[in-house]
């Protein structure tokens, strides 16, 4: 048996038996399973309605920044510094959108995909990005946020530099693996 048939074995096994035991886990302590379900999923929708505003404004202002060529001229101006790293430049806006928006880092892996194909090195390499790294800014802003946390001390930086080692990992071990 290969490590891919135990895998889905385990994975058929594992998923049924969490979805049916942490309620089964929940009931035998005696907690109203259904009731806090629900008011976790009306929590959810209050956090998701108060950073609404900040999500159209990231959305709006990376859709100007593409939209007036500003990020084509950050794009070729690196390219010769990103070269010499052995960095695509193709990459660079996915290395640069990863820690402010998904839905605005998935928009330019299809992008990749449209303009590149689905086997193209780039594409891989941006996939591999968009998996290896975090929405840094949004996550800092709706958790920490919904927990009151006002300083954020030394979380950005951490956040930006796995961001970074993401984004650098993925592009050497693509290439290793896939180049």
């Amino acid at each position: 048996m290969s490590i891919i048939d135990m895998a889905n074995r385990v994975g058929a096994t594992l998923i049924p038996l969490i979805i049916v035991g942490i309620p089964a886990y929940g009931l035998l302590k005696k907690v109203k399973v259904y009731e806090e379900f629900v008011e976790g999923a009306k929590e959810g929708f209050e956090i998701a309605v108060r950073i609404i505003p900040y999500l159209v404004a990231i959305l709006v202002a990376i859709g100007m920044f593409r939209a007036s060529g500003a990020m084509d001229y950050l794009v070729n101006g690196l390219r010769p510094v990103l070269s010499l790293l052995g960095f695509p430049p193709e990459n660079l806006p996915m290395a640069l959108m990863r820690p402010l928006s998904g839905s605005g880092s998935l928009g330019l892996l299809s992008d990749l995909i449209g303009e590149y194909g689905v086997d193209s090195l780039f594409t891989k390499i941006g996939a591999t990005m968009y998996g290896s790294s975090e929405t840094t800014f949004y996550v800092l802003a709706v958790y920490f946020g919904s927990v009151g946390i006002r300083q954020t001390r030394h979380a950005v930086v951490a956040g930006l530099l796995a961001d970074g080692a993401g984004a650098l990992a993925a592009v050497y071990v693509c290439k290793l693996m896939l180049g």
